[in-house]
């Protein structure tokens, strides 16, 4: 039912899945794992907006509400290895409009990077996009959210953009125009992630544990 909902509000049609929700190897269970397949076109290829900070001095926007929902997280399962919970609120006319924000931004020069929140909130979403960029973040933590929150919550219909300082007022315009939230959070700039206050990991430190993990698990 949800999926159905989700493709009626959102015009996007499901072309394929698969949903495993009790496989195990001997007595060891796995997690139901529902995979989704959906089908979208990007009428130029060449003008797609990725998700790595390319540009120093670029400005990182914050798009959607943030709320105290950890359920489900991978902070909850990594840190207390626990996975139960209530997940995150679902809102499809929020994710709607949220899509529209993107593919507007996106088709008129006003962002030149993208990332959706999920797995591990922003944070790792921000992580991701350095490391693809080459490029470092400072980040501030907005009024009205602790720090916890702001790094780590999964709520949905949420995502971190960098904007040309040239497009500042006419993409804030557009989204307060139409009703989204958009909170200023940061800048493209050095080669750390550094949250003002709270903490500064270089690229080289990030890079190392994103590579290099999974390699030494298997020796």
């Amino acid at each position: 039912r949800g999926l159905a909902d989700g493709c009626l509000q959102l015009g996007t049609p499901v072309t394929g899945g698969n949903v495993s929700l009790y496989n195990q190897t001997g007595e060891t269970a796995i997690h139901p794992t529902p995979v989704v397949a959906v089908l979208g076109v990007i009428d130029d290829v060449t003008r797609r907006t990725p998700i790595a900070f390319k540009e120093e001095g670029q400005l990182l926007y914050l798009l959607g509400d943030t709320a105290e929902e950890f359920g489900g997280s991978a902070w909850s399962g990594v840190v207390h290895d626990h996975l139960g919970g209530l997940p995150p609120k679902v809102d499809l006319e929020r994710e709607r409009l949220l899509g529209e924000i993107l593919i507007s931004a996106s088709r008129d020069g006003m962002i030149d990077a993208a990332h959706d929140l999920s797995d591990g909130g922003l944070v790792q979403a921000v992580v991701e996009s350095c490391l693809r960029g080459g490029n470092g973040a400072r980040l501030v933590v907005p009024d009205g959210l602790d720090a916890f929150t702001f790094l780590f919550s999964e709520s949905a219909g949420r995502a971190v953009v960098s904007v040309p300082r040239s497009e500042e007022l006419r993409f804030t315009d557009m989204c307060g125009a139409r009703g989204l939230p958009v909170t200023r959070i940061g800048v493209v700039d050095g080669d750390a992630v550094e949250v003002q206050g709270e903490f500064a990991l270089t690229l080289d430190e990030l890079r190392t544990a994103h590579t290099e993990t999974i390699p030494a698990l298997f020796g």
